[in-house]
């Protein structure tokens, strides 16, 4: 199935930007071809509509208490957040029972389980789902309104789909592979900073004690580089707003795959760029990475390089 692909309706893609970074017209004069399964269409909109339901669920439930935690006092889980899963699980076991799915909340926790797990997911299965269900599970436990629901699709190992659900702001970032990024429905782009100076960028808040420490270094040396910071607690989040231009850019030295892959597809379709830490294309194993317009990401990268904030 190789053709230029046309999605309508609330999370399709229009003619022109309303919410964020509104579009430029760059998605709608380029012609893109690229090649996806004929069922692409139709997994599109079902992972549209179980994002929406799961953070609907999450909606009805902020500030739920804390079920347990993880590997250490920062790391939550609550009961809302297996809740969220299982709503996403019925919809894809529903509508595609041969796809796979890799979830935080059913994932061991700690770094080598994350990899191992997402490397076997990877083989298992052409089509994979990489769900975060509520992604800012802090906030959502101390009822600060950020938090997301996060689906990236892989098929055959390449990200081609991502939806984020922010239900605080009844926002739905969508974007397929070779077809732009959009918020509710409509086409958005990456901002246009084109310095350090300029840029408003973004950290993670990270639970694992040498990613802490590796933000600590980050912040110390880029901070006085940059515009201004941000650490809002949902990576999720984070990489809509690098999406749709309210950020510049968004940096983390180690993430699971379910907290980046719906992001990544979102930021570089919105004409952004991904890379880890040394300048390589994202893939869903990417850990260490960097979320920019493009324009500030080598001048960024090189302020987190100073700071060795890849040397976890």
């Amino acid at each position: 199935f190789c053709a230029a692909i046309r999605v309508e309706g609330r999370c399709g893609w229009g003619s022109a930007g309303l919410a964020g970074r509104a579009g430029s017209g760059l998605f709608l004069r380029r012609s893109v071809r690229c090649c996806l399964p004929e069922s692409s269409l139709a997994v599109f909109e079902v992972v549209v509509k179980a994002a929406e339901d799961a953070a609907s669920h999450m909606m009805h439930r902020v500030g739920a208490e804390v079920a347990k935690t993880k590997i250490n006092s920062r790391d939550l889980l609550t009961e809302v957040d297996p809740e969220c899963q299982e709503i996403i699980e019925r919809h894809m076991r529903s509508e595609f029972p041969d796809h796979g799915i890799l979830g935080e909340e059913t994932t061991p926790s700690g770094r080598q389980n994350s990899i191992n797990a997402l490397e076997t997911a990877l083989k298992d299965k052409e089509w994979l789902w990489i769900v975060d269900p509520i992604d800012g599970t802090t906030n959502f436990v101390h009822g600060q309104p950020m938090s997301a629901v996060s689906i990236g699709v892989t098929y055959k190992g390449e990200l081609v789909l991502g939806v984020i659900v922010d239900p605080y702001r009844s926002e739905t970032f969508a974007a397929m592979k070779g077809k732009g990024t959009t918020l509710n429905g409509e086409p958005v782009t990456v901002s246009n900073e084109q310095t350090a100076a300029e840029a408003l960028v973004a950290a993670g808040s990270p639970t694992a004690t040498d990613s802490l420490h590796a933000v600590i270094r980050g912040l110390a040396v880029m901070m006085p580089e940059v515009r201004s910071m941000r650490m809002l607690g949902s990576a999720a989040v984070m990489y809509g707003w690098v999406a749709c231009g309210r950020l510049t850019a968004y940096w983390e030295p180690d993430l699971h795959s379910w907290d980046s892959a719906a992001g990544a597809i979102l930021v570089t379709e919105a004409g952004g760029r991904i890379t880890d830490l040394h300048g390589n294309d994202y893939t869903v194993g990417t850990r260490s990475l960097l979320a920019s317009n493009l324009w500030t990401h080598e001048a960024l990268r090189g302020l987190l390089l100073r700071a060795e904030v890849h040397n976890l």
